[in-house]
Protein backbone atom coordinates (compact mmCIF):
# COMPACT_ATOMS: atom_id res chain seq x y z
CA UNK A 1 0.00 0.00 0.00
CA UNK A 2 1.30 3.44 -0.89
CA UNK A 3 0.78 6.33 1.50
CA UNK A 4 -1.77 8.01 -0.77
CA UNK A 5 -3.76 4.98 -1.92
CA UNK A 6 -7.34 4.72 -0.75
CA UNK A 7 -8.43 1.77 1.37
CA UNK A 8 -11.75 0.08 0.61
CA UNK A 9 -13.46 -2.72 2.51
CA UNK A 10 -16.07 -4.80 0.72
CA UNK A 11 -18.31 -7.16 2.71
CA UNK A 12 -19.48 -10.47 1.25
CA UNK A 13 -16.67 -10.20 -1.28
CA UNK A 14 -15.62 -13.81 -1.82
CA UNK A 15 -18.15 -14.34 -4.63
CA UNK A 16 -20.67 -12.67 -6.93
CA UNK A 17 -21.05 -8.92 -7.11
CA UNK A 18 -18.87 -8.37 -4.03
CA UNK A 19 -15.97 -10.20 -5.63
CA UNK A 20 -16.35 -8.15 -8.80
CA UNK A 21 -16.48 -4.90 -6.82
CA UNK A 22 -13.28 -5.89 -5.03
CA UNK A 23 -11.65 -6.82 -8.34
CA UNK A 24 -12.60 -3.55 -10.01
CA UNK A 25 -11.51 -1.39 -7.08
CA UNK A 26 -8.15 -3.17 -6.95
CA UNK A 27 -7.77 -2.62 -10.71
CA UNK A 28 -8.31 1.10 -10.03
CA UNK A 29 -5.30 1.12 -7.71
CA UNK A 30 -7.05 0.95 -4.35
CA UNK A 31 -6.01 -1.19 -1.43
CA UNK A 32 -8.90 -3.62 -1.07
CA UNK A 33 -9.91 -5.48 2.07
CA UNK A 34 -11.84 -8.50 0.82
CA UNK A 35 -14.18 -9.39 3.67
CA UNK A 36 -15.98 -12.70 3.93
CA UNK A 37 -17.58 -14.87 6.61
CA UNK A 38 -15.27 -17.75 5.74
CA UNK A 39 -11.65 -16.61 5.75
CA UNK A 40 -10.41 -19.55 3.67
CA UNK A 41 -12.88 -18.70 0.91
CA UNK A 42 -11.81 -15.10 1.15
CA UNK A 43 -8.16 -16.04 0.81
CA UNK A 44 -8.90 -18.18 -2.23
CA UNK A 45 -10.86 -15.34 -3.84
CA UNK A 46 -8.14 -12.79 -3.09
CA UNK A 47 -5.51 -14.93 -4.81
CA UNK A 48 -7.42 -14.55 -8.08
CA UNK A 49 -7.31 -10.74 -8.03
CA UNK A 50 -4.48 -8.61 -9.34
CA UNK A 51 -3.55 -5.72 -7.07
CA UNK A 52 -3.22 -4.92 -3.39
CA UNK A 53 -5.89 -7.20 -1.89
CA UNK A 54 -6.08 -8.37 1.71
CA UNK A 55 -8.58 -11.04 2.83
CA UNK A 56 -10.25 -10.37 6.16
CA UNK A 57 -12.75 -12.38 8.18
CA UNK A 58 -16.02 -10.53 8.76
CA UNK A 59 -19.42 -11.96 9.57
CA UNK A 60 -21.80 -8.99 9.55
CA UNK A 61 -24.18 -10.81 11.93
CA UNK A 62 -21.51 -11.48 14.57
CA UNK A 63 -20.54 -8.64 16.92
CA UNK A 64 -17.24 -10.25 17.90
CA UNK A 65 -16.31 -10.73 14.26
CA UNK A 66 -17.11 -7.09 13.49
CA UNK A 67 -15.03 -5.84 16.43
CA UNK A 68 -12.09 -8.03 15.39
CA UNK A 69 -12.27 -6.76 11.81
CA UNK A 70 -12.30 -3.14 12.94
CA UNK A 71 -9.32 -3.77 15.22
CA UNK A 72 -7.42 -5.46 12.39
CA UNK A 73 -8.07 -2.60 9.96
CA UNK A 74 -7.10 -0.02 12.56
CA UNK A 75 -3.87 -1.83 13.39
CA UNK A 76 -2.83 -2.46 9.79
CA UNK A 77 -4.05 0.70 8.06
CA UNK A 78 -5.17 3.24 10.66
CA UNK A 79 -8.19 4.40 8.64
CA UNK A 80 -10.83 3.36 6.13
CA UNK A 81 -11.68 5.45 3.06
CA UNK A 82 -14.51 3.40 1.55
CA UNK A 83 -16.94 0.92 3.07
CA UNK A 84 -19.02 -1.13 0.63
CA UNK A 85 -21.84 -2.94 2.42
CA UNK A 86 -22.49 -5.68 -0.11
CA UNK A 87 -23.15 -8.78 2.01
CA UNK A 88 -26.77 -9.90 1.66
CA UNK A 89 -28.99 -12.96 1.55
CA UNK A 90 -32.33 -13.43 -0.20
CA UNK A 91 -33.60 -16.43 1.73
CA UNK A 92 -32.86 -18.56 4.75
CA UNK A 93 -34.86 -21.69 3.97
CA UNK A 94 -35.49 -23.75 0.88
CA UNK A 95 -33.08 -25.75 -1.28
CA UNK A 96 -30.13 -24.04 -2.95
CA UNK A 97 -31.54 -25.04 -6.33
CA UNK A 98 -34.88 -23.36 -5.59
CA UNK A 99 -36.18 -21.44 -8.60
CA UNK A 100 -37.11 -17.78 -8.37
CA UNK A 101 -40.74 -18.61 -9.05
CA UNK A 102 -40.85 -21.12 -6.19
CA UNK A 103 -39.15 -18.62 -3.89
CA UNK A 104 -41.54 -15.80 -4.85
CA UNK A 105 -44.49 -18.05 -4.13
CA UNK A 106 -43.38 -19.25 -0.69
CA UNK A 107 -42.10 -15.83 0.44
CA UNK A 108 -45.49 -14.14 0.19
CA UNK A 109 -46.51 -12.22 3.31
CA UNK A 110 -49.05 -14.86 4.32
CA UNK A 111 -46.58 -17.73 3.97
CA UNK A 112 -43.02 -16.68 4.83
CA UNK A 113 -41.98 -17.59 8.36
CA UNK A 114 -41.12 -14.86 10.84
CA UNK A 115 -37.88 -16.70 11.62
CA UNK A 116 -36.81 -16.52 7.97
CA UNK A 117 -37.63 -12.80 7.83
CA UNK A 118 -35.54 -12.24 10.97
CA UNK A 119 -32.61 -14.14 9.47
CA UNK A 120 -32.72 -12.12 6.24
CA UNK A 121 -32.97 -8.83 8.10
CA UNK A 122 -30.07 -9.77 10.40
CA UNK A 123 -27.75 -9.69 7.39
CA UNK A 124 -29.37 -7.16 5.07
CA UNK A 125 -30.44 -4.56 7.63
CA UNK A 126 -28.97 -5.00 11.10
CA UNK A 127 -25.67 -6.24 9.66
CA UNK A 128 -25.27 -3.04 7.64
CA UNK A 129 -26.22 -0.93 10.65
CA UNK A 130 -23.75 -2.71 12.93
CA UNK A 131 -20.86 -2.75 10.47
CA UNK A 132 -21.28 0.90 9.49
CA UNK A 133 -21.49 2.06 13.10
CA UNK A 134 -18.39 0.04 13.96
CA UNK A 135 -16.30 1.46 11.11
CA UNK A 136 -17.39 5.11 11.43
CA UNK A 137 -14.42 5.97 13.71
CA UNK A 138 -12.01 4.73 11.02
CA UNK A 139 -13.98 6.49 8.26
CA UNK A 140 -13.64 9.71 10.24
CA UNK A 141 -9.85 9.34 10.08
CA UNK A 142 -9.92 9.39 6.26
CA UNK A 143 -10.09 12.42 4.00
CA UNK A 144 -13.41 12.31 2.14
CA UNK A 145 -14.65 8.89 3.21
CA UNK A 146 -17.74 7.24 1.77
CA UNK A 147 -20.15 4.38 2.39
CA UNK A 148 -21.83 2.51 -0.48
CA UNK A 149 -24.77 0.26 0.37
CA UNK A 150 -25.69 -2.34 -2.23
CA UNK A 151 -29.47 -2.23 -2.23
CA UNK A 152 -32.01 -3.38 -4.83
CA UNK A 153 -34.72 -1.89 -6.98
CA UNK A 154 -36.94 -4.54 -5.37
CA UNK A 155 -36.78 -2.46 -2.20
CA UNK A 156 -38.02 0.70 -3.87
CA UNK A 157 -41.44 1.86 -2.71
CA UNK A 158 -42.24 2.44 -6.38
CA UNK A 159 -42.70 -1.34 -6.42
CA UNK A 160 -46.01 -0.78 -4.66
CA UNK A 161 -47.59 1.14 -7.52
CA UNK A 162 -50.55 -0.82 -8.98
CA UNK A 163 -49.06 -0.73 -12.48
CA UNK A 164 -45.62 -2.01 -11.44
CA UNK A 165 -45.09 -5.42 -13.10
CA UNK A 166 -43.02 -6.67 -10.16
CA UNK A 167 -45.50 -5.55 -7.48
CA UNK A 168 -46.57 -9.09 -6.61
CA UNK A 169 -42.96 -10.13 -5.88
CA UNK A 170 -42.62 -7.68 -2.96
CA UNK A 171 -42.31 -9.61 0.30
CA UNK A 172 -41.47 -9.11 4.00
CA UNK A 173 -38.11 -10.83 3.55
CA UNK A 174 -35.71 -9.66 0.87
CA UNK A 175 -37.84 -6.88 -0.62
CA UNK A 176 -38.76 -5.20 2.65
CA UNK A 177 -35.20 -5.65 3.96
CA UNK A 178 -33.91 -3.55 1.07
CA UNK A 179 -36.58 -0.93 1.74
CA UNK A 180 -35.29 -0.77 5.31
CA UNK A 181 -31.71 -0.63 4.04
CA UNK A 182 -32.60 2.40 1.91
CA UNK A 183 -34.04 4.12 4.97
CA UNK A 184 -30.92 3.32 6.99
CA UNK A 185 -28.80 4.69 4.15
CA UNK A 186 -30.62 8.01 4.44
CA UNK A 187 -30.32 8.02 8.23
CA UNK A 188 -26.53 7.66 8.00
CA UNK A 189 -26.33 10.20 5.17
CA UNK A 190 -28.14 12.78 7.29
CA UNK A 191 -26.13 11.99 10.42
CA UNK A 192 -22.72 12.13 8.72
CA UNK A 193 -23.36 14.92 6.23
CA UNK A 194 -21.81 17.64 8.38
CA UNK A 195 -18.62 15.57 8.66
CA UNK A 196 -18.27 15.18 4.89
CA UNK A 197 -18.76 11.41 4.87
CA UNK A 198 -20.90 10.44 1.87
CA UNK A 199 -23.46 7.62 2.23
CA UNK A 200 -25.32 6.31 -0.81
CA UNK A 201 -27.26 3.30 -2.04
CA UNK A 202 -26.95 1.56 -5.40
CA UNK A 203 -28.89 -1.16 -7.16
CA UNK A 204 -26.94 -3.67 -9.26
CA UNK A 205 -29.96 -4.70 -11.30
CA UNK A 206 -31.06 -8.28 -11.91
CA UNK A 207 -27.58 -9.81 -11.80
CA UNK A 208 -26.93 -13.53 -12.14
CA UNK A 209 -25.63 -14.58 -8.71
CA UNK A 210 -26.26 -17.21 -6.04
CA UNK A 211 -28.78 -14.75 -4.57
CA UNK A 212 -31.24 -15.60 -7.36
CA UNK A 213 -30.01 -19.09 -8.30
CA UNK A 214 -28.11 -17.47 -11.22
CA UNK A 215 -31.37 -16.62 -12.97
CA UNK A 216 -30.43 -12.95 -13.33
CA UNK A 217 -30.08 -11.34 -16.75
CA UNK A 218 -27.00 -9.18 -16.13
CA UNK A 219 -23.36 -10.14 -15.59
CA UNK A 220 -21.51 -9.51 -12.35
CA UNK A 221 -19.44 -6.92 -14.21
CA UNK A 222 -22.62 -5.01 -15.02
CA UNK A 223 -23.96 -5.52 -11.51
CA UNK A 224 -20.81 -4.18 -9.84
CA UNK A 225 -20.35 -1.16 -12.09
CA UNK A 226 -22.50 1.38 -10.24
CA UNK A 227 -21.15 0.48 -6.80
CA UNK A 228 -17.62 0.88 -8.12
CA UNK A 229 -18.43 4.20 -9.81
CA UNK A 230 -19.94 5.64 -6.63
CA UNK A 231 -17.12 4.28 -4.46
CA UNK A 232 -14.49 5.96 -6.65
CA UNK A 233 -16.19 9.36 -6.46
CA UNK A 234 -14.84 9.98 -2.97
CA UNK A 235 -15.66 13.43 -1.60
CA UNK A 236 -16.55 14.63 -5.10
CA UNK A 237 -19.81 12.74 -5.11
CA UNK A 238 -23.27 13.42 -3.68
CA UNK A 239 -24.72 11.97 -0.51
CA UNK A 240 -28.09 10.42 0.25
CA UNK A 241 -28.89 9.27 -3.28
CA UNK A 242 -30.06 5.94 -4.71
CA UNK A 243 -28.71 5.16 -8.17
CA UNK A 244 -28.66 2.35 -10.68
CA UNK A 245 -26.89 1.73 -13.95
CA UNK A 246 -24.66 4.64 -15.04
CA UNK A 247 -25.84 7.16 -12.45
CA UNK A 248 -29.54 6.59 -13.10
CA UNK A 249 -31.52 7.99 -10.16
CA UNK A 250 -33.76 5.37 -8.54
CA UNK A 251 -36.97 6.14 -6.66
CA UNK A 252 -36.77 5.46 -2.93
Amino acid sequence: MTENSRIALVTGANQGIGLQIATDLAASGLTVLLASRNLDRGKAAAQGIDGDVHPIQLDVTDEASIRAAVAQVEQQFGRLDILVNNAAISRANGPESETMQDYIQRSRATLISVDEVRTIWETNVFGVLAVTQAFVPLLRKANGASVVNVSSSLGSLSMLAPDNPYRTTFNPGYGASKTALNAITMAFAIDLEAEGIKVNAVTPGFTATALNNYEGTETVQQGAAEAVRVALLGNQGPTGVFTGSVNEIQPW
